[in-house]
């Protein structure tokens, strides 16, 4: 596990060279690709072969014998934030004695079924709720540093953010 130090040297050097190169900073990002199992499940795997399997809940037909894609989108969230808030807190010197970060969202199944047209199939609405403590810190100066370091989260920005999305279909 990499310490505190090293954090921030990193994000010290990868600054240092982004600023004086900022044509290297626009990348495209690793791809993830679902693969169907069976049923409702699939696995998912990344370039470097490492994978993961969703399935759905018993009420739409899956088995429930994995997470949904619904509850990775706030796994990603959740841990994005805490990414985000423990390299603020590195690159600051500041020491976090707790830091957990839980998101929940409200949905609505009539979207996702395609029942009502006028309901969003995705979330209606999401919530970090985030647990930090710090000895350096008093309550002010971290909850600053979480809100900062929470704006800077690719993830949270992508679901806040409507982005381009394409679809590329190949029928074989």
């Amino acid at each position: 596990m990499a310490a505190p130090e090293t954090i921030k040297h990193a994000i010290e050097s990868a600054t240092t060279y982004l600023t004086a190169n900022p044509e290297d900073a626009v990348a495209t990002d690793s791809v993830a690709t679902a693969r169907h199992v069976g049923g409702l499940q699939f696995e998912v795997s990344d370039p470097n072969g490492r994978t993961l399997v969703t399935d759905m809940v018993t009420g739409v037909g899956g088995e429930d014998a994995a997470p949904s894609p619904g509850w990775l989108l706030r796994a990603a969230l959740a841990s994005c934030d805490a990414t985000l808030i423990a390299m603020h807190a590195a690159t600051a010197g500041i020491t976090l004695t707790e830091l957990e970060v839980g998101v929940d969202s409200t949905s609505n199944d009539l979207g996702i079924l395609g029942i009502d047209p006028d309901v969003p199939s995705g979330p209606l609405d999401m919530t970090a709720r985030v647990t930090v403590s710090s000895p350096d810190m008093d309550a002010t100066e971290l909850e600053a540093l979480v809100r900062n370091a929470i704006d800077h989260c690719p993830v949270c920005d992508a679901v806040k953010t409507p982005v381009e999305m394409r679809v590329e279909v190949s029928v074989k």
